[in-house]
């Protein structure tokens, strides 16, 4: 999966970034802080898809919501590499647990792999902006419509547009960007039919 030409570069899968994450892991215990700093070019897109994954689970969607926001703030921002406080990036995840995730994970992401691989590069600055500018609107459905599975659509989407922008696949990036916006724009012009229905009503009165 790598790509031809001049302009190729050397590109690492998710599936082996997650296996070298989980190699590498301390024996006992790992941080969010220790996951964002053992991968700093991918730390963005790599904690992106881990926590778009936790937010399609039902009761920690608002969380996961909340630290997706963070992280959009900031790519929007242009940071470097993302960050959260102290007292998030600090907290501990006993090591078994994540590698529990990240072997039920590995298979997926091979699988996934097989259609989201680089091509059609874009420009690493503006695609960060871009994407996000579409993970902070998702985000904010996530929190702002706590109803049952409501959550899995705009997760799911996160998902696949921080696997297409670790990836480097810049066609499957702009079809998960595209199906956001959309998204976005169905919720926006159901909420405004919502408003016209109630002043309709309200001038009956």
């Amino acid at each position: 999966m790598k790509q031809d030409g001049p302009h190729a570069r050397t590109f690492i899968p998710a599936s082996v970034i997650l296996q070298e994450i989980h190699n590498h892991a301390p024996a006992d215990h790992v941080t969010l802080g220790w996951v964002m700093g053992s991968q700093d070019k991918h730390s963005f897109g790599l904690v992106l898809l881990l926590l778009a994954v936790a937010a399609a689970a039902p009761g920690i969607c608002a969380i996961a919501g909340l630290l997706l926001l963070i992280l959009a703030f900031q790519m929007i921002a242009g940071c470097s590499a993302p960050a959260f406080p102290q007292w998030i990036a600090a907290r501990t995840l006993p090591t078994r647990h994540l590698g529990a995730v990240v072997q039920r994970a590995i298979p997926v992401l091979r699988y996934l792999e097989n259609t989201v691989h680089p091509r059609w590069r874009i420009p690493p600055e503006a695609t960060k902006r871009v994407v996000g500018i579409a993970v902070m609107m998702l985000s904010l459905r996530l929190i702002s419509t706590p109803i049952p599975l409501t959550n899995v659509l705009p997760a799911l989407l996160i998902a696949l547009i921080s696997l297409a922008y670790l990836e480097d696949d810049g066609l499957m990036l702009s079809i998960g960007l595209l199906a956001g916006f959309a998204v976005i724009a169905v919720d926006l012009a159901v909420v405004w039919d919502a408003v016209l229905g109630a002043k309709r009503i309200s001038g009956f009165w």
